[in-house]
């Protein structure tokens, strides 16, 4: 879960600065961690209990 609010953390830090980012900085950067969510995601459902 510590996971989860830091990728949000940077995620807000991120959006913030975009209007100071260029956008080939700024996709691959959110892609990135979009991508780390989606496999924190799978990983969370696919758990054994």
């Amino acid at each position: 879960m510590i996971l989860l609010i830091a990728a949000l953390l940077v995620l807000g830090v991120l959006v913030g600065a975009a209007a100071h980012t260029s956008l080939p900085v700024l996709l691959p950067a959110a892609g990135a961690i979009a991508l780390w969510l989606a496999a924190f995601a799978v990983r969370e459902r696919t758990r054994e209990r």
